[in-house]
């Protein structure tokens, strides 16, 4: 190890000053736009970088492109006090951190090309003593097999020039700004040096405790923790396909179960969205597809959701000469503008596709300027024309429409909101 990287570790591992420490953020989307108002916010001097010229242009405006609780007046501020800018290119710094996105292709192997294109963004900009983080979910062994080859730069060795780690985001969206601050963290480093380095780093900011452990643990406890929510789900969904054809409510036996001090249920749904959830499960199939049955079923379960939603708005429309079939919400989450593997999209689109009636698609999140796969209408139009009633998304909005409105439609709650 180098005298120079010696002396990076021994400052690094012993306390970390934000007004000393340059950040650059790769990616800024739903996790990398609030982590970097937050480091800018604590001191850190910040660079954004994303290739989206729109979102480059609003944040360097002091605005925001995704809705996100007190987002827009932490990146005001941050922007305003000079700690937080934007550009289209990765600039020197003492940490980077990947955020960006890990989809699954249609066979639902992992696309790691954000994660490649992002590595090999920031090579050139790496030196001696630099952290480089991959927050982004992974399958197993992308930190070591991806981000090391593709950031490191050719003869620079981990652990003592340069220092990678893995550290998987934890947050829940419409609390993202607080979670980044408060949850503990789980970091894992290449190396044990890497290790410390990266717990240095987050501890600096993170209220939490930060956990220290290998990057193919870190990975790999993050994709546990989405594959065992995945897994809970899937048993309340197909509850809830059960309790239909018995006509018993699934929410009240799920509630009266919940008073078992051993059990657990999760809510039951139109489906599984998000860019988590419905996506991280897939990472540990592929990685070993024999022992993973398990989780391939509640992933399945999940995804048929929708289409037993469809089946059964069908059915029912079929009841109307000239059916109107209100569908409230788009997104995948309630007060939550994202609408990445979102069901209540799907089962719209399907919907739309089956022509069992005409479609009456409202969400109060989402801007006709954002959105154009079909018509959006108010609330109070849908409400006001629609004889079937059907919510997809728990948004206040939603929760809020009188109990008189409702008992004029034919309703399906999707989200037990309504009971």
């Amino acid at each position: 190890m180098t005298q120079e990287a010696v002396a990076t570790l021994e400052r690094l591992t012993s306390t970390v000053n934000p007004s000393e420490t340059s950040v650059c953020v790769i990616g800024l989307g739903y996790i990398g736009l609030p982590t970097a108002s937050v480091l800018a916010t604590k001191g850190f001097q910040v660079h954004g970088m994303d290739v989206r010229a729109d979102v480059v242009d609003t944040i360097n405006e002091g605005r925001i492109h995704i809705e996100e609780p007190d987002l827009d007046m932490v990146v005001r501020s941050a922007v305003n006090s000079g700690q937080l800018k934007a550009g289209y290119e990765p600039q020197p710094a003492d940490v980077f951190m990947l955020c960006v996105p890990t989809p699954s292709r249609p066979d639902h192997s992992p696309d790691l090309s954000y994660v490649e294109e992002a590595s090999r963004a920031i090579q050139p900009h790496i030196k001696r003593g630099d952290l480089i983080i991959l927050e982004s979910t992974s399958p197993p062994r992308t930190t070591e097999d991806v981000v090391v080859p593709l950031a490191v730069p050719p003869g620079m060795k981990v652990g003592e020039d340069v220092f990678v780690a893995h550290c998987p985001e934890r947050v829940l969206p419409g609390r993202i700004l607080l979670e980044v601050v408060q949850n503990d963290r789980v970091v894992g480093g290449v190396t044990p040096a890497c290790t410390e380095k990266a717990e240095a780093f987050y501890e600096a900011f993170v209220n939490g405790k930060v956990l220290g452990t290998s990057a193919l643990a870190a990975e790999v406890t993050k994709l546990v923790e989405n594959s065992y929510r995945d897994v809970n789900i899937a048993f309340a969904n197909e509850l809830s396909m059960l309790a239909d054809r018995l006509g018993v409510d699934a929410w009240e036996v799920i509630e009266l179960a919940n008073r078992h001090p051993r059990v657990n249920i999760l809510t039951p749904g139109p489906g599984v969205g998000g860019h988590c959830i419905s996506v991280d499960p897939w990472f540990l199939v592929h990685a070993d597809p024999e022992h993973t049955p398990l989780i391939r079923t509640a992933r399945e379960v999940n995804d048929s959701k929708p289409h037993f939603v469809v089946n059964h708005v069908a059915e029912l429309a079929r009841e109307f000469a000239a059916p109107k079939i209100g569908c409230l919400g788009i997104t995948y989450k309630g007060d939550v503008d994202d609408l990445r593997e979102s069901p209540s999209l799907e089962i719209v689109q399907e919907l739309i596709k089956l022509d069992v009636g005409e479609v009456m698609a409202c969400d109060p999140l989402i801007s006709s300027e954002r959105f154009n796969d079909f018509p959006l209408h108010d609330l109070e139009t849908v409400l006001d024309q629609a004889h079937i009633l059907v919510l997809l998304t728990d948004h206040r909005a939603f929760k809020k429409i009188p109990r008189r409105i409702l008992e004029e439609k034919v309703i399906v709650d999707t989200r037990g909101t309504w009971r």
